[in-house]
């Protein structure tokens, strides 16, 4: 989630490079950029990622016992 997150900011922070956008100084591509690293970089690190609460930690194989079918 983090990471859609991310490239949601890096479009945002292209766009405004590419049409020039004066939207004020506090937002620009260059802090936009920085924003969506930061966002990269948590995802990366696991922040947000899957827990086995809500379903997630795939391939861990079928609670109980064997794998194999019967």
């Amino acid at each position: 989630m983090l990471a859609i997150v991310a490239a949601a900011i890096f479009a945002l922070a292209l766009l405004l490079d590419l049409v020039e956008a004066n939207v004020g100084d506090a937002l620009t591509p260059q802090t936009l950029m920085f924003a969506g690293l930061f966002f990269l970089a948590l995802h990366l690190g696991g922040v947000g990622g899957a827990s086995p609460v809500n379903g997630g930690w795939r391939g861990r194989g079928r609670r109980g016992g064997s794998s194999r079918r019967r």
